[in-house]
C-alpha cells in the first residue's frame, strides 16, 4: 500500500495499473486488490477503469495532522538536545507585530539573563537574532515600514539604530542563514539564531541560544542551525 502510495505522489496525473506495477514492482492482479481497497477507504480516487489518484481523504488526514502540531511541543525535545551539548540558555520565540515574543526555553537554574527570564517576554525585531531573521526574510517595503514605524530604538550602544546598518545586517543574514545578537538587545548577553519554517516553507518561529558574550562561541551557529532545521522538518517543512 505505501509503495502504491508513495508512486502516486510522485506523478501530478493520473497513473494507470500497468505503469503503477511496473513502478513499485507489484504483480498487476496484487497492485489492482490493493488500489480497490483504497479506493474504498477514499485514499485512492480512481478516475476511469484502471486510472488513479491520490484521493481527497489523504488531504483530510494531513489537514487533521497538521491542526495538531504544536511548534512548541515539537521544537522542545530538540532544545533540550542542543542545551546539553552547549550548557547555555536555549530559547524559542515567535513574532507577534514588530516583536518577538519568548514561548519555550531550556536553561541551567542559575540562568540570570534577563531578556528571556521569563515565557512571554517580548524584544523587538531588531535588537534579537531570531527577529532579525524576521525581518531579513520579510518583503523589503515591510523592512522600510518597520523602520520608519519604530525608529529604532536604542537598548544598548550596539543595537542598530539606522536604517543602512540594519540593511547591511539584514543582507549578511540572509547569505549565511543564521543571525546573532551582540549585545544589542542586553549588555554582556549575546545570541546565535536560526529560523523554523512550516510544510509551505513559511518562517514561523525561531531557535536561539543565549549566553554571556565572554562564553558565546560562533561555531555554536551550525548547532543552532541544525536544530532549526531539525524542528522544521519535524513540523512538516521538506526544504533543504
Amino acid at each position: 500500500m505505501m509503495h502504491l502510495l508513495d508512486t502516486l505522489a510522485q506523478h501530478s496525473a493520473p497513473v494507470n495499473l500497468k505503469q503503477l506495477a511496473l513502478e513499485t514492482g507489484l504483480h498487476p492482479s496484487t497492485a489492482h486488490r490493493i488500489l480497490g481497497v483504497m479506493v474504498d477507504n477514499r485514499l485512492v480516487d480512481r478516475i476511469e477503469p484502471g486510472t488513479y489518484r491520490l484521493g481527497i481523504r489523504l488531504l483530510e488526514l494531513g489537514s487533521l495532522v497538521k491542526s495538531r502540531i504544536s511548534v512548541r511541543q515539537e521544537a522542545l525535545p530538540h532544545m533540550q538536545i542542543l542545551h546539553q551539548s552547549l550548557g547555555e540558555t536555549i530559547n524559542l520565540s515567535v513574532r507577534h507585530a514588530d516583536e518577538m515574543v519568548y514561548i519555550e526555553r531550556t536553561a541551567a537554574g542559575s540562568s540570570m539573563m534577563r531578556v528571556v527570564q521569563i515565557i512571554g517576554a517580548r524584544a523587538p525585531l531588531h535588537i534579537t537574532a531570531v527577529g532579525k531573521i524576521f525581518l531579513a526574510m520579510d518583503l523589503p517595503q515591510n523592512i522600510t515600514d518597520y523602520i520608519k514605524r519604530t525608529g529604532l530604538p536604542r537598548f544598548t550602544e550596539h543595537s542598530l539604530t539606522d536604517a543602512a546598518s540594519l540593511t547591511g545586517e539584514l543582507e549578511r543574514i540572509r547569505e549565511q542563514g543564521y543571525a546573532c545578537d551582540n549585545e544589542e538587545a542586553e549588555k554582556g548577553v549575546s545570541c546565535i539564531g536560526a529560523g523554523i519554517y512550516n510544510d509551505e516553507g513559511r518562517l514561523v518561529a525561531g531557535l536561539s541560544v543565549s549566553a554571556p558574550s565572554d562564553r558565546l562561541k560562533k561555531a555554536w551557529a551550525a548547532q543552532v542551525k541544525q536544530t532549526a532545521e531539525n524542528i522544521s522538518h519535524a513540523i512538516g517543512y521538506r526544504g533543504c
